[in-house]
């Protein structure tokens, strides 16, 4: 390939709204450029590196036994209502309606496709297991796109959905994808840091997320610092707490608190830390009010508070049902006085709580001196709070939890029978009897992806690009093009590196050598070999090693064949 006649426009600066690495990177290596926000065209050299991360992906999804499929990017409203997906997926999914006024939605993912392409010919137990997969662009309408290709509208992902007779079947389909996410993200030279994580719209159990750890990673990941345990903020985990001492006699004392509503300023009125007030939370759950209770110093964590409550839907009460709920407006709710159809649900910290401050259920007002059981009962104590760095390790209980930041480049679920049953794939077992399919779910970024290994193999001057992924390998930089001695050796090493199996691209551009050099590092080409002023003295070559910048001197005719 000549550069002479490739469109590959690099950039000197990167644009301004072009914060990581990555993106700043790829913008100017020539790779991607911007449509809209969250919107990508891809460029010959990004294209190149997209499809090779594709193939990696399907290499191993078909060694893990997985079959190609192409689904549909438009997927009918029914799909999504049969699920219960239709309003409840988030971010919400783009949607359209064709002229006959039906309604689709751009799929941001393809349980719902998949399931019904199975359930129309799922009959036998026989015809289980199978694992289906598919590389597609997805689309997800991101209310603040960022990162470049980290957080986008429109992107590549690849998605596996496994479908077998019993929860056992699934554990061995799970498995195979999850050890083949190890070897993808080995063979793209990305360490991958697994975690525990949240399903989120997607539902399902055993939920882990493959990491790339980077400081411009957008999730924040807990780690223990004496065991393997890792999770996903999200979900997190805290160790119950026991019950502290609690007061048998007296009751609360009504304070006034005119116009002190948040946690700073009841603290700052009422002089006393945050840790010693408890924070109510009015929430609607599936139609219901339940109040939820954390520690003054700490934030409530939303998924794990859904998870805990297996609702379908949660969200913030608003500051009129509060005001039904409590009697009060927002910033003086509390559990002393709540009406009993109201569920309180308190995380553990609570229960170790005695003489601290709740809201009064009354505007302007707190109640202080309060109680656990002597004042207000709990349904449940649970963790429900978010983690912080230094909180103990739920598993080994030795050490502390430490943050790190992380990209999430592959996430897989045991979905279980929540799909197949609601969109019909079953099949009768081997006494005729009919059962729901048991699925799975695998989603890997691929061009998420590209955005990790940029992330993770730069310099101050570009791109290090694996050789397993790279546009191409070798960038011969002819530094004088016209003269022909060198173009002649130019040709003759892109041949016999062609022939060895590299693809290479030959700078035979009418610039300067410090251009055609500070584009080789810009780009990424893990070989640089140099036709310049030396060939032509004593026929040598020089070889740069992207990676390290270790130079060689070699005789360019030493091998016969340009290698």
């Amino acid at each position: 390939m000549r550069a002479s006649h490739y469109y590959a426009p690099t950039l000197r600066k990167a644009p301004s709204d072009a914060e990581l690495p990555s993106h700043q990177l790829l913008m100017r290596g020539g790779f991607i450029r911007p449509v809209a926000a969250g919107v990508f065209d891809w460029l010959p050299l990004g294209l190149r590196v997209l499809r090779k991360v594709e193939n990696v992906v399907r290499e191993e999804m078909n060694s893990a036994g997985s079959i190609e499929v192409h689904l549909p990017v438009l997927a009918p409203k029914d799909l999504w209502e049969r699920s219960g997906r239709w309003d409840t997926f988030e971010p919400t999914p783009f949607r359209t309606k064709d002229r006959g006024d039906r309604e689709f939605c751009l799929g941001p993912t393809h349980e719902e496709v998949m399931t019904h392409l199975v359930a129309v010919d799922l009959s036998s137990y026989r015809d289980l297991p199978l694992t289906l997969y598919q590389i597609q662009v997805k689309f997800r309408d991101e209310v603040r796109p960022r990162g470049g290709l980290l957080r986008v509208k429109e992107f590549f992902m690849k998605d596996a959905y496994s479908f077998d007779v019993d929860r056992e079947g699934l554990d061995k389909s799970y498995q195979a994808q999850y050890d083949a996410y190890v070897r993808i993200l080995d063979r793209l030279s990305l360490p991958a840091f697994i975690v525990k994580a949240d399903a989120g719209s997607m539902g399902g159990s055993d939920t882990r997320e493959f990491h790339v750890l980077t400081e411009y990673g957008e999730d924040t990941i807990f780690r223990c610092n004496k065991c393997d345990y890792a999770a996903n903020a999200e979900c997190a985990a805290l160790s119950p707490v026991e019950a502290g001492p609690r007061k048998a006699d007296g009751e609360p004392e009504l304070v006034e608190t005119p116009g002190q509503s948040t946690i700073e300023q009841v603290c700052e009125f009422l002089g006393r830390p945050a840790e010693q007030l408890a924070k109510t939370l009015i929430y609607k759950v599936d139609g219901e009010f339940i109040a939820a209770i954390v520690r003054g110093d700490r934030d409530l964590n939303d998924f794990k508070l859904r998870n805990l409550l297996g609702a379908e839907s949660l969200e913030m009460a608003s500051p009129a049902d509060i005001l039904k709920v409590t009697g009060a407006s927002v910033g003086f709710s509390g559990p002393v006085g709540l009406a009993e159809s109201v569920k309180i649900i308190a995380d553990y910290e609570v229960n170790a709580m005695s003489d601290f401050v709740v809201g009064a259920n009354k505007d302007d007002a707190h109640l202080v001196g309060v109680e656990v059981e002597r004042d207000f009962s709990v349904a449940q104590f649970a963790d429900i709070r978010e983690a912080v760095l230094g909180d103990g390790c739920p598993e080994c209980c030795d050490g502390e939890l430490v943050t790190e930041r992380g990209i999430e480049m592959g996430h897989v679920f045991k979905l279980g029978t929540k799909y197949a049953e609601a969109l019909g794939a079953t099949f009768l077992d081997e006494s005729g009897t009919e059962q729901v399919a048991t699925m799975g779910c695998y989603g890997f970024g691929v061009s998420r992806a590209i955005a990790g290994i940029v992330e993770v193999h730069h310099d101050k001057d570009g791109i290090i690009w694996p050789m397993s992924v790279a546009p191409f390998h070798v960038g011969v930089l002819l530094l004088d093009p016209g003269v022909e001695e060198l173009a002649q050796i130019a040709d003759q090493l892109e041949t016999g590196l062609g022939e060895a199996g590299y693809e290479v691209m030959v700078d035979d551009r009418d610039e300067r050598p410090g251009v055609k050099f500070k584009d080789a590092d810009l780009i990424g080409y893990p070989i640089q070999i140099v036709v310049g002023k030396r060939t032509a003295e004593n026929g040598t070559v020089e070889v740069r090693r992207r990676e390290d910048k270790a130079e060689s001197v070699v005789r360019e005719e030493a091998d016969g064949d340009g290698k």
